[in-house]
């Protein structure tokens, strides 16, 4: 994410370089196309998506959370939150991101919260725990999620 706290406004290149817009209802469609963009060594400080997203046939997907400009080689000694998922569950969608979101739930401007809104997926804590992902998350959201 270029700026967290802009939340798909204009240079967000997953959602949208020109903001959120009815007008553009799918964005630039990054989330369901097979451009590129951004580094691994400015991942902390702009939007990042590499060939991988959509070229690489896998099963489960970690994520890590590490504040904005720390450096490459800081990025797991600073990382607050990471988790894992253990149960395969991307060879049901496809097997990489890019399957999941294109064929199964795309994303869209004021698509609304459809009747499945996405797979349940169990997680395994590398760093921080349930607690620190519900602080993480807008106050007005937490009752709708389950960590």
């Amino acid at each position: 994410e270029n700026d967290i706290y802009g939340k798909c406004t204009a240079g967000d290149r997953w959602s949208s370089t020109r903001g959120s817009s009815r007008n553009y209802p799918e964005g630039d469609g990054n989330w369901a196309n097979h451009n590129t963009f951004g580094s691994v060594g400015s991942a902390t400080n702009d939007d990042l998506k590499n060939p991988g997203y959509f070229g690489i046939n896998a099963s489960d997907v970690m994520l890590w959370h590490v504040p904005n400009d720390t450096p490459l080689s800081q990025y797991k000694s600073e990382a607050y939150l990471g988790y894992y998922t253990t149960n395969g569950f991307l060879q049901q969608y496809g097997g990489n991101m890019y399957h999941l979101f294109k064929d199964h739930y795309p994303i869209v401007f004021d698509g609304g919260a459809p009747a499945d809104n996405g797979p349940y997926i169990p997680i395994t804590y590398g760093k921080g725990d349930n607690d620190l992902v519900l602080e993480n998350i807008a106050p007005n959201a937490r009752a709708d999620v389950t960590p």
